[in-house]
């Protein structure tokens, strides 16, 4: 098993839509960065990154970079996924707390958990979403991310599809091994020319 910890944070600017675990928000301001600023899939990437010591989304996709402006962070999150899968990892769960004023989370939170659960290829009761408000921390046009992601290294032999394809196999092993003595036994017993008793 093994876990990884990441951490984002984006301030609020005006004139940009606000995107929040892939989902676009209906709020006045959004979150400057140079991709999309979705601070909650950036966190989560840097989680999934480091708890395979892949280095983090910088290294990948560094912000100076023309190719990643205004680019849609689920691309971020597909590479973390690659990287995990290459490491020989799956995911167990996923849990994460937003920290920012406004907008409220609560009303979107089960659609925030559905569509991070997608991306993830999980299902929606293993992501965990959380917020908080950033009370005595003058954060308030700040939105901050943490995610916390829990993997466990695959073993192919306990894998359910490798179970099925070995009980597959048995059963093609038996079943040529009856072909075999079905063949034999239907052969003509072929008896030699001259008795092997009686050999000088």
């Amino acid at each position: 098993m093994r876990i990884g910890y990441g951490w984002d944070s984006h301030a609020f600017k005006q004139g940009v839509p606000l995107k929040i675990g892939g989902l676009t928000i209906d709020h006045p301001e959004g979150l400057a960065g140079h991709s999309d600023g979705d601070v909650l899939l950036h966190a989560i990437t840097d989680a999934l990154l480091g708890a395979v010591a892949a280095g983090d989304i910088g290294s990948f996709f560094p912000p100076g970079d023309p190719r990643w402006k205004n680019a849609d962070s689920a691309i971020f999150l597909a590479t973390a996924l690659e990287e995990i899968r290459n490491a020989g990892y799956g995911i167990v769960n996923v849990d994460t707390t937003l920290v920012l004023a406004a907008p409220k989370i609560s009303p979107i939170a089960d659609r925030l958990r559905d569509n991070v659960a997608t991306l993830l290829h999980l299902e929606p009761h293993d992501v965990g979403i959380k917020a908080k408000t950033p009370e005595g921390l003058d954060q308030d046009h700040v939105a901050i991310a943490h995610a916390v992601v829990l993997l466990e290294k695959l073993d192919h032999s306990d894998r359910p599809r490798r179970k099925s394809a070995a009980v597959d196999t048995q059963a093609n092993i038996e079943k040529v091994v009856r072909k075999l003595l079905e063949e034999s036994a239907a052969q003509p017993v072929r008896r030699p020319a001259f008795d092997t008793e009686d050999i000088t």
